[in-house]
């Protein structure tokens, strides 16, 4: 292990060098507390929860466990809804509509998913949350200084190393650096044009090594690491730890559908493409119907997150049969180590090399 590994474990309270990814929709407190109590850095997703849910995740987490535990926010503007734009996403599904019976002037709108707030700030300072993390940037300035005056450990993720210089300069006390490989939303702000995901960002091991030459701050690698020895070989770059994701999708203390987990089961988790289709921005998911049939990323998606409204009673539809067509499926291009097991027991075996 690393020098810098062992100074961010000792600042943060944890024995091992393993981050879970924050999963909103896949998770709730119970696979962040597995993990921490093992001795990595459990995390709990926040953007798809009311403040409601999220005090009764927080309270439940906090009576579970007393380890260090992340709490993660996205940090996108909200979009000026766009009537036309919406109405053109909806012209493009309504092959789908019809074959479901489906009717889209009875789909409400809405946003699915929430940036963090002042509301939300005051929401979790009961709870002393010891690390916060961002994903699409940060809070803006007036409201991460007061996230700083909580005394939470602040991490925000990178795609770039511009981004990685930009996270550095505003005050976090790590930088995660998220690979090309990644499941899930990937995390870049400062150039959010999706053909930018797949032209000028790069895989983990790539961008890991520049982050650690660039930055002065702790890098924790993310994307395509899947088991001890992706573990190992971040860390010989010089990660001070290593975040994981897919690998804990089948445990069963995540919430993972039986549709999602039987997808991550089977051959087709070998195809992976970022897609827009789902909510808007680039995210990757095992490539299914959907994506084949209208291209990972339509010109005519609506911004993130306006786009999760009009897909979403195509799932549920498509669910209801058995099938995962309209559903989705983040995954990295990595899932070897994705196996059925406790997070708790999974957990230690990644760091079985170290």
């Amino acid at each position: 292990m690393n020098p810098r590994s062992g100074a961010l474990l000792q600042r943060l309270g944890i024995t091992l060098p393993v981050f879970q990814a924050p999963m909103a929709g896949v998770q709730d407190h119970r696979l962040a507390v597995a993990v921490s109590e093992a001795g990595g850095l459990g995390a709990l997703p926040a953007a798809m929860l009311t403040l409601e849910q999220l005090g009764g995740e927080l309270k439940a987490l906090r009576a579970a466990t007393q380890r260090p535990f992340n709490l993660n926010f996205f940090c996108h503007v909200p979009p000026q809804p766009d009537a036309a734009r919406e109405a053109a996403w909806r012209g493009v599904l309504a092959p789908f509509y019809a074959e479901a019976g489906i009717d889209p002037a009875t789909l409400p709108p809405g946003a699915g998913r929430m940036p963090f707030s002042a509301d939300a700030l005051a929401a979790i300072e009961p709870f002393a949350p010891p690390v916060l993390s961002f994903h699409f940037g940060l809070p803006a300035p007036e409201l991460l200084a007061q996230v700083k005056r909580l005394g939470a450990f602040v991490l925000g993720c990178a795609t770039t190393v511009d981004e990685g210089l930009w996270l550095q300069a505003q005050g976090v006390d790590a930088v995660i650096a998220q690979g090309l490989e990644a499941g899930g939303h990937r995390g870049h702000f400062l150039d959010t044009d999706p053909a930018s995901a797949l032209t000028r960002q790069m895989g983990t091991l790539a961008l890991l090594p520049q982050l650690v030459s660039a930055l002065k701050l702790p890098v924790i690698a993310a994307g395509g690491i899947a088991d001890a020895e992706g573990v190992a070989a971040a860390l010989a770059l010089g990660a001070a730890a290593v975040q994981l994701g897919t690998a804990y999708l089948l445990c069963p203390e995540a919430t993972t559908t039986a549709i999602h987990r039987a997808a991550l089961a089977s051959e087709a988790v070998r195809h992976t493409a970022l897609t827009t289709l789902f909510t808007g921005r680039p995210a990757r998911g095992i490539v299914n119907r959907v994506m084949r049939e209208l291209s990972p990323l339509n010109p005519a998606v609506p911004a993130f997150p306006l786009a999760t409204a009009a897909i979403a009673p195509l799932r549920q539809w498509a669910e209801r049969r058995g099938s995962g067509d309209f559903s989705p499926l983040w995954a990295g291009q990595n899932a070897n180590g994705c196996r059925a097991v406790p997070a708790g027991e999974l957990t230690r075996s990644l760091a079985a090399r170290l």
